[in-house]
């Protein structure tokens, strides 16, 4: 029993793309219908004509993207050390990809030669390879933010988190990363297939914007890993929010940078490292 052969037509700009698919019931009926699917596609980033990463993401909010990528790899400061982003769509493998290329402002070259002499290393060595255990868990700095809004601000989140995301509403198969006030507003919400690309587009998106956190906290559809924590400190993000559980990295990582944690939020129930407000 196959399924009938595949219409392929755009929606919701290029987050999405209707697909025909065949319904089984558990009675043994069949029927065709047509279903929204999430778009995943290959994103290769190049900062200063350098090739550095190749993350399969949504192709939407992609200069949100890169800003935020560029901060979460401690490659720049703030927005004003982007100078031009540009985005090329591309023919890889019979599939459409997306070159982006971001110019750093010259004091950021330097930094860039030196990840990406990191993340290309062949080398087996052991030496070489605590170096790149020491690149990879890199001194995490400080949140100096302090969260003091209550418990019952997540769950308002949560509560109105799902008609923030509209993607995720046609497919369900897509992350959400979204900036929460005080009170529990979900302000500002970006997603991808990818949840490091969807906390990667909101904070880009805040840095273009020039809005901080406010006191507020993030919120994120995702289980809570060390690199979620750690974009998260970078960002300066008061608090963040995670509807699945935690890494063992996760909780050190946070423990570390004073990074207070709401995980396996549920409407009912969540468990916190630590008080609000301290």
């Amino acid at each position: 029993m196959t399924a009938p052969p595949a219409s392929v037509a755009p929606i919701s700009g290029d987050s999405a793309t209707r697909m025909r698919l065949l319904r089984v019931e558990a009675t043994g009926g069949t029927a065709a219908i047509d279903r929204a699917i999430a778009r995943e596609v290959p994103i290769a980033i190049e900062f200063n004509g350098i090739g550095y990463a190749v993350l399969m993401a949504t192709p939407t909010d992609l200069h949100d993207l890169a800003f935020g990528f560029a901060l979460a790899e401690r490659l720049i400061e703030g927005a004003e050390d982007i100078l031009d982003v540009e985005s090329h769509a591309v023919m890889a493998e019979a599939t459409t990809g997306v070159v982006l290329r971001a110019t750093l402002a010259a004091h950021c070259a330097d930094r860039v030669v030196e990840r990406v002499r990191h993340r290309v290393s062949e080398s087996s060595c052991g030496l070489c390879g605590i170096e790149n255990l020491e690149q990879a868990l890199r001194p995490i700095p400080s949140v100096t933010a302090l969260w003091e809004g209550e418990d019952t601000a997540v769950f308002r989140a949560l509560a109105a988190l799902d008609q923030r995301q509209p993607l995720n509403r046609e497919t369900r198969a897509v992350h959400g990363a979204a900036a929460c006030t005080r009170d529990g507003d979900p302000w500002l919400v970006r997603e991808d297939v990818g949840r490091h690309n969807a906390f990667d587009k909101l904070i880009g998106a805040m840095l273009r914007a020039g809005r901080g956190w406010g006191g507020g906290f993030a919120l994120l559809t995702s289980r809570c890993s060390y690199e979620l924590v750690e974009k998260a400190v970078l960002s300066q993000c008061p608090m963040l929010a995670t509807l699945s559980a935690p890494t063992t990295l996760a909780l050190q990582r946070a423990e570390a940078a004073g990074l207070p944690l709401r995980v396996l939020v549920r409407s009912d129930a969540l468990l916190a490292t630590r008080a609000a407000g301290t």
